[in-house]
């Protein structure tokens, strides 16, 4: 016993120790990779509790006050609510208390950059008070996620419109006849691949001897979408690139698969349900490394924004001093200048697009948290899911068409 007892210390201080190596070396170039990683974990443990998580929740008596017990899908609906609440709320506090940092003088740059035993217990300790929290609240929190959901959609259709004209800028901006071909090649991968998908659509959600007329209609409006994006492209008033017209109909179409995808198994128009529980694992396996990717690549590009930097006050040294200064005092002069450097992102809104992926995270989870009861295990699954990519790729084509067309509606106004 008293052996098991040391055993059960000394792994307790390995652990403890290990945990408090690992937040000391995260620096300010990792930091943003950090957050990451808690978002990461958010998902594994939301996953893991919608697994397991059911047979205990209905034991709470304050979670499970009903005269009847509901089915096991509501209380994994529920747990997956409750982390990303507590995510929500962790990120949410820190995304307010960041508004206004505009340099590294700030105390609360240090913040942001450290502390990571402090803010890896207090995002612990938000999950867990989350199930001691009534069901009404958790309840209005599923509301608010299909909004905040959608502004996340969003975020994600700018960034993506904001890297592609970048991409298209960076090849033309060589000026050299390979790079030249190198954007057609891609462009016309990127349309072959688009019309190979439509055909794989048609024959996979509008099967013969079905009346799949809402299927039809988006299919074919996603092909007029991209037919569109090359007329108002090529046309000699706006003279266009191809390749963010290729690149994002690739994407439309992209929306439109996984929109189609998205529709309950039961559908007779839904050629998936064949497979539906091969379709179950991948979906969800799938659904979470996207989610990952995407969060990630949201978070460190929407936070880089470079209209957030501002010229230091004071000149350029143009050399050293003639007459050098003591070297303490000098290395605090160093310190200092490093100091009142400018933020290179916005440390709030670097914070936002984790709380509104948080939300968008749970709606994956629990399928809009509207189809688990209909589609079981299936993540990301139901009509509400359908709608909302569909929107979204439409929003995408009319936002592209949009920063095509708007300088020569306004041509004094700069985008």
């Amino acid at each position: 016993m008293w052996a098991a007892s040391c055993l059960a210390s000394c792994c307790a201080a390995c652990a403890c120790d290990a945990c408090r190596t690992v937040v000391s070396g995260i620096s300010r170039q990792s930091a943003r990779i950090a957050y990451c990683g808690l978002f990461s974990l958010s998902l594994i443990v939301s996953w893991i509790l919608r697994e397991v998580a059911a047979p205990l929740m209905e034991k709470i008596p304050w979670i499970n006050h009903f005269h009847k017990t509901p089915d096991r899908e509501w209380f994994e609906t529920d747990a997956v609510l409750r982390v990303s609440l507590g995510n929500f709320l962790f990120f949410t506090i820190l995304a307010i208390f960041m508004i206004g940092v505009k340099n590294q003088k700030d105390p609360r740059d240090n913040m942001h950059h450290g502390g990571w035993m402090m803010k890896v217990i207090c995002w612990c300790i938000l999950v867990i008070l989350m199930f001691f929290i009534p069901n009404e609240i958790v309840s209005f929190y599923e509301a608010s996620s299909k909004f905040g959901s959608g502004l996340f959609l969003l975020v994600q259709v700018v960034l993506l419109l904001d890297f592609v004209h970048g991409w298209n800028d960076k090849w033309v901006g060589y000026d050299e006849q390979f790079w030249y071909i190198a954007l057609l090649l891609v462009s016309l991968v990127c349309y072959v691949a688009s019309f190979s998908f439509s055909g794989l659509l048609f024959y996979l959600f509008v099967p013969s001897g079905q009346d799949c007329g809402l299927n039809t209609f988006f299919i074919v409006m996603t092909l007029i979408i991209v037919v569109l994006f090359a007329i108002v492209t090529l046309h000699p008033s706006v003279g266009g690139s191809i390749l963010p017209a290729s690149v994002i109909s690739l994407y439309c179409m992209y929306l439109c698969y996984s929109g189609l995808a998205s529709e309950p198994r039961d559908y007779e128009c839904n050629g998936l349900h064949k497979h539906s529980k091969a379709v179950s694992t991948g979906t969800l396996t799938v659904g979470l490394l996207t989610t990952v990717l995407s969060v990630v690549y949201s978070a460190v590009r929407a936070g880089s924004s470079t209209t957030l930097l501002s010229p230091p006050s004071s000149p350029r040294a143009a050399g050293k001093p003639l007459l050098p200064l003591d070297k303490a005092v000098a290395e605090q002069e160093h310190h200092e200048k490093e100091k009142s450097k400018p933020v290179t992102y916005s440390y709030s809104f670097f914070h936002l697009i984790f709380s509104l992926a948080s939300m968008y995270s749970a709606m994956l989870l629990t399928g809009w948290s509207t189809s688990v009861g209909e589609s079981g295990k299936l993540v990301d699954v139901g009509w509400p899911s359908v709608w909302v990519r569909i929107l979204t790729g439409w929003a995408t084509a009319a936002l592209f068409l949009w920063s095509l067309v708007a300088p020569i509606i306004f041509p004094d106004r700069e985008f």
